[in-house]
């Protein structure tokens, strides 16, 4: 590669295109345009974003569903319930990812990404319109098992766009992601409030990325998934990341609404949806603006290590929060909530990039389906381990 007059393996060989195939079409409008593809990357934008609202929507009325669906003996055990109802969603999703991503290489993206859509309005619908503790816990299930849409669509991102755009289609998906799982909380927190019942007791892109795609891609063609160490790695620091974020997210609204005597902050839900809006408008920004030259500068693993660093040492600044009286608590807050989030985000989106880049084409949705399928099994065990501290 030092060599100046060593030449591109490839250059000079011109493509073939052939009529009547869908890839053929996608790698002939990406040879003639140039540019970034806008139009594709809205639809993957507001896929992802309305597809994720259901997964943190829950979170902040959970607390109160749980009670007023009379499951938990005491007030002490609504955490204990809340987290069985987040954790059957990742575990519906774990036990079927893989199966999804390895459809979606055969049969093409777009019909399980259509198909993951009309299972999450159902299913959504049905969670809404639970009677008792089981129907939620199935519903959800359900929703989750159903829901193939997370691994082809990271797969679509890095298919629709040419190879110096990879770092923007996979953070267009993260950022979508991260917004709605903020967005969700947010619906929740400021719609469920006429639901619940009212007592008074209760007032509350660059050339190295080029390089690292064409070297990993030429030598994991035939290989085993589980055998392509640059691919686990990806996938291992995405599980960690993503167990992490899980059980702060599931037990960042039972925390903030928990009265001050049990350790909590004594926020109402429209205080956490308040907090949680913040920050999803500070992911926009961040990622619109922020996140690219931070790649840019250091690299999607240097960026990666940095970035899980900084957001473990930011979860001992949490306990001493309760302490703290407003308006100087919510300011707080929001700027704690507003680093971890931003923190994950640049963390995921890094594993993404060198999870897709670590695979050739013809394995890059069964990839992401692999690494949807353990990211799931860790968020399965998040909430509830979360619920139960």
């Amino acid at each position: 590669m030092a060599g100046g007059g060593e030449a591109p393996l490839l250059e000079g060989k011109p493509r073939v295109y052939f009529d009547g195939c869908p890839g053929c079409a996608n790698d002939r409008r990406k040879a003639e345009n140039l540019g970034i593809p806008y139009g594709q990357f809205f639809h993957i934008w507001i896929i992802i974003l309305v597809s994720c609202l259901p997964i943190s929507l829950l979170f902040p009325f959970i607390y109160f569903m749980i009670r007023d669906l009379h499951i938990a003996e005491r007030v002490e055990g609504i955490g204990f319930y809340a987290g069985f109802v987040g954790a059957s969603y990742m575990l519906g999703r774990a036990l079927t990812s893989t199966a999804w991503g390895m459809i979606a290489d055969r049969i093409g993206r777009k019909p399980v990404i259509i198909l993951s859509i009309i299972s999450t309005l159902l299913f959504n619908t049905l969670f809404g319109l639970s009677v008792n503790y089981w129907m939620a816990i199935a519903t959800r299930f359900l929703l989750g098992s159903l829901n193939g849409l997370l691994g082809p669509i990271r797969a679509y991102a890095v298919e629709v766009c040419r190879t110096e755009h990879q770092a923007i289609g996979l953070t267009l998906v993260s950022t979508s992601w991260a917004i709605g799982l903020i967005i969700g909380p947010a619906i929740g927190g400021y719609l469920a409030q006429e639901t619940l019942h009212k007592h008074k007791l209760h007032k509350t892109e660059d050339q190295g990325i080029e390089d690292f795609a064409e070297q990993q891609n030429s030598s994991t063609t035939n290989k085993s998934l589980l055998k392509n160490w640059p691919l686990m790695s990806s996938i291992i620091l995405f599980c960690v990341t993503s167990f992490d974020d899980m059980a702060y997210t599931e037990i960042f609204s039972l925390w903030a609404e928990s009265d001050k005597k049990y350790g909590g902050l004594g926020f109402s839900s429209e205080d956490v949806g308040q907090v949680l809006a913040v920050t999803g408008a500070s992911i926009l920004l961040y990622q619109t603006f922020v996140y690219p030259r931070i790649v840019k500068v250091l690299g999607p693993v240097n960026a990666s290590r940095i970035a899980a660093i900084l957001s473990m040492v930011l979860l001992f600044t949490y306990p001493p929060m309760t302490h703290l009286s407003k308006p100087w608590l919510s300011v707080v807050v929001n700027i704690a909530s507003m680093l971890k989030n931003n923190l994950v985000v640049t963390v995921v989106t890094c594993s993404f990039i060198l999870q897709n880049n670590s695979v050739p084409q013809e394995q890059r949705a069964t990839a992401n389906g692999l690494a949807t399928t353990l990211m799931s099994f860790f968020k399965a065990f998040a909430p509830a381990g979360a619920g139960i501290v």
